[in-house]
């Protein structure tokens, strides 16, 4: 009888880290961006990215950390939607030279990150004054 109780409690065990284990990597990716990028209101250098989900039970909320210097970005995705085929990366929007990240899909989820209005505008007026200034 002992023996069978520490059977299921040794089953039990590796249950629930098999459980774990797979929590832990939900929604996981490591990316190398070669550029400097800007997420919500920071830049961001090039270099290896890792992205994790915060929390289990939140799908909104995502960490961005720097596989390099260990800094980190908590990010909350404006919308979220099932992965269906997608290949895992960053999905940048160039504007005025400045790469602005707007999505990450990951294996289970497509997360699209707001874009700040400031990050916008100084893109397009670097941008603008770029141009401007090539055209005399």
């Amino acid at each position: 009888m002992n023996r069978c109780v520490r059977m299921l409690g040794v089953m039990f065990l590796f249950g629930a880290l098999a459980i774990s284990a797979k929590a832990q990597v939900t929604d996981q990716i490591t990316v190398n961006v070669p550029y400097s990028f800007v997420v919500g209101d920071k830049t961001l250098p090039a270099g290896s990215y890792r992205v994790n989900r915060v929390s289990f039970d939140n799908e909104k909320e995502l960490a961005l950390i720097s596989m390099e210097n260990k800094a980190g970005v908590l990010l909350v995705s404006s919308e979220t939607e099932d992965a269906h085929g997608v290949v895992p990366k960053f999905v940048f929007e160039e504007i005025g030279g400045q790469h602005l990240l707007v999505k990450i899909q990951t294996v289970e989820h497509v997360f699209q990150l707001p874009v700040s209005h400031a990050a916008v505008l100084e893109a397009t007026a670097k941008s603008q004054t770029g141009s401007a200034s090539g055209t005399d």
